[in-house]
């Protein structure tokens, strides 16, 4: 066919749309599609899935928590679809809406039609019609058509049914039913998912994100006071939904909180000023807090009316239509000082720093010029550990922090925990704005039989790592930090090791031999540790040998660095060590602690080492504030859902029809029954035969004259 022809097709010659059908309009389809039942269901389930990915994907955390766990390429992947935050994303909260809409069409098609086939008897049935029931008797009986249907009724009615009857000609039709209620199961069932998705809309960010799409609102992005953030970054105090958080200081105030909405943040103000006046917390013998609580006073902002209240854990302040939680526990501000030890150069003087918790300090690097930062991050004021390692004294897990929190866990024991004191966590920043986390403790800790300082750094996607330092008998790391300040010190080390060599060699040739080795030894650990002198034995030394060799060097290494011990004392104007016996053992220990943490030192990561002093601690509360109108509809919502269910499960939906007539050819009465349910149950099969008897019964006794007499 050309161009030509096909144009000049008539109307009537154009083809059919399939079955004869003209084709449905749009809008027709768009309504019938969600309004489709299985529509809803897929919404429902794709809704499951990706609940099941909020569930096993933990949310709301760091971005940099996330790029550690994941890495860069599966972190832009995932966040494309903003999985960090599933129920609060755009495509998560598009669904929920569809499904209201898709779920409350299915309900306005479907309920006129459950409900009017509830009422319905349905008596305009076909006695052809009952003949194809699966579940259908037919008998005769002596008796008349209105006795039998008077007995036929009573019978319905005692099992609870009710009847309809319809008179036709010589016959009669029972319709009979009970458990109609079953429809209003689905109806709450369904109605239960609207109004549950509705108020978990109402109870989302979705409010606030309309206010952000189409309000002027914009997220503050960068750090500012919040009497610098301008209006378009605050909310009015009659936001009908959200979930802020505050801080609140011990002593402090706040009527105003922190919406937090993607990598951005929306100041909230509250209808009330919330003042902490004490925060009280109590532990368990593990050291996790088993009660922490709030005592605040509450001013109203319009009448200025105060009152105090206590908020705890599952105890909420509601005041206004705002519900103040008990959410966590922070550090409100606490001030600290530091001792500073240098860890390069031959200068053993410390120094002292002043800080508080959550601000920076510039540090200065000696004479050199330069700085580094100091960023006080976290101060825990007791650390319960698990000491029940059978033989030994070190914590099961000196990075997993039980409890950190100011307090005393006084008075609630357990043989195998042990409160091993303060802490500080601290950040230092070079100047290239690079920081490594450290958290070091306040006091020393007994670990296998020498009383050491524990001094940690934070490993790259990991927890910290812990280097021992050795104290002394005052419990400090004054003598530590002049032992590495003499080892860095060329003289001091070759007054240690011609000591050594007098000490334990007698001729002059045996003494030079001594010293040059000893004085090798010291000069190669004093450049890089145990390290170097690894690296120089696998170079100079056959492998047959370097068992032997290493053993050597270790001893030289330890006597050289108990007389350097010896050296830095006299430097410092201080007494001999004690030479007993058991202040030989002592010393000994202490010397191979001291080799092990001064080889450590040259992979640490900073130029100083902080040490906790003093502090004075300030404890703050974490609240989460929250106005939830859609609550109260989930709630609604879970009555509706229980409803439907009981009604659905427990409540059976019976149907009989009963035809009775007059047999054309004998003087007996026919009777055709059938029966049907919506689900063909065990129980239904029962009360089947239970009907089925009751009308056998009936065909039975044919001189039964009394209709009212019951015959089953």
């Amino acid at each position: 066919m050309n161009t030509t022809e096909s144009l000049s097709l008539t109307e009537d010659q154009l083809p059919e749309h399939p079955r004869g059908k003209a084709p449905r309009a749009l809008h027709v389809s768009v309504y019938e599609l969600l309004g489709s039942m299985r529509f809803a269901i897929s919404l429902l389930v794709f809704i499951c899935l990706a609940s099941l990915i909020g569930t096993v994907l933990p949310q709301n955390r760091s971005e940099g928590s996330y790029i550690d766990q994941f890495g860069p390429f599966w972190f832009e992947v995932f966040d494309k679809f903003s999985l960090w935050h599933i129920y609060n994303s755009w495509w998560f909260l598009l669904t929920m809406t569809f499904l209201v809409v898709s779920t409350t069409l299915c309900l306005i098609r479907n309920t006129p039609k459950m409900l009017i086939d509830a009422k319905s008897f349905r008596e305009n049935i076909r006695v052809s019609s009952l003949r194809s029931f699966h579940h259908k008797v037919e008998i005769n009986t002596q008796r008349d058509v209105a006795n039998t249907s008077r007995s036929v009724q009573a019978w319905l009615k005692r099992q609870g049914y009710a009847v309809r009857t319809r008179d036709e000609g010589q016959g009669v039709l029972l319709a009979a039913k009970k458990g109609g209620s079953n429809r209003l199961g689905y109806i709450f069932a369904h109605a239960a998912i609207v109004v549950v998705c509705v108020g978990g809309l109402l109870d989302s960010e979705l409010p606030n994100r309309l206010q952000i799409w189409f309000g002027g609102k914009q997220p503050i992005r960068e750090n500012m006071l919040i009497a610098e953030v301008p209006q378009s970054g605050r909310f009015s105090v009659n936001n009908p939904s959200f979930r802020a958080s505050v801080l609140i200081p011990e002593g402090g105030d706040r009527n105003t909180a922190v919406v937090n909405i993607d990598d951005g943040a929306i100041v909230q103000p509250l209808p009330f000023t919330l003042s902490l006046k004490k925060f009280i917390v109590d532990y368990y013998s593990t050291g996790m807090p088993s009660r922490f609580a709030s005592l605040v006073e509450v001013t109203d902002t319009e009448s200025n009316k105060k009152f105090d209240a206590t908020i705890e854990v599952n105890e909420p302040l509601q005041y206004k239509g705002v519900t103040v939680y008990q959410s966590s526990f922070d550090d409100g501000g606490s001030t600290v000082t530091l001792t500073g030890y240098p860890l390069s150069g031959t200068n053993a003087i410390d120094f002292e720093v002043k800080g508080q918790v959550g601000q920076t300090t510039d540090v200065a690097l000696g004479n050199s010029g330069k700085s580094i930062k100091l960023e006080v991050t976290k101060l825990r004021a007791i650390n319960v550990e698990d000491f029940s390692a059978a033989g030994s004294s070190t914590p099961k897990a000196l990075n997993d922090h039980v409890a950190s929190v100011a307090g005393s866990a006084a008075g609630k024991k357990d043989k195998n925990l042990r409160n091993i004191g303060p802490s500080i966590e601290y950040r230092l920043i070079d100047e290239s704005g690079q920081g490594t986390l450290f958290h070091n403790y306040m006091v020393p800790i007994e670990m296998d039989g020498m009383p050491v300082m524990l001094v940690g750094i934070q490993e790259p996607g990991a927890g910290f790592r812990y280097m021992r330092l050795p104290v002394d008998d005052k419990s400090s790391l004054d003598e530590f930090m002049r032992l590495r300040a003499a080892l860095a010190d060329p003289k001091a080390r070759e007054q240690a090791v011609t000591r050594f060599a007098q000490a334990f060699a007698t001729t002059p040739d045996d003494r030079q031999a001594l010293k040059v080795s000893a004085e090798r030894a010291l000069d190669t650990f004093a450049a890089g540790g145990l390290q170097a002198i690894s690296k120089f034995l696998e170079t100079n030394v056959p492998p047959a040998e370097q068992q032997r060799a290493a053993d050597i060097v270790i001893r030289l290494l330890g006597s050289s660095v108990a007389e350097l011990r010896q050296v830095a004392r006299e430097r410092a104007g201080l007494p001999a060590l004690p030479n007993t016996t058991a202040d030989q053992d002592r010393n000994v220990n202490w010397a191979r602690v001291a080799v092990a943490a001064l080889s450590d030192l040259n992979f640490y990561p900073a130029p100083i080492l902080f040490k906790l002093t003093t502090f004075e601690q300030v404890q703050a509360s974490v609240f989460q504030v929250s106005r939830t109108p859609g609550k109260l509809l989930v709630y609604l919502g879970c009555l509706f859902l229980v409803l439907g269910v009981f009604a659905m499960f427990y409540i059976r939906d019976r149907r009989i029809w009963v035809w009775i007539r007059q047999s054309e050819n004998t003087p007996s009465t026919q009777v055709l029954a059938a029966m049907t349910s919506q689900k063909r149950t065990l129980d239904f099969n029962r009360e089947f035969d239970r009907f089925k008897d009751a009308l056998g019964r009936l065909s039975q006794d044919a001189s039964h004259k009394d209709a009212n007499q019951p015959y089953a």
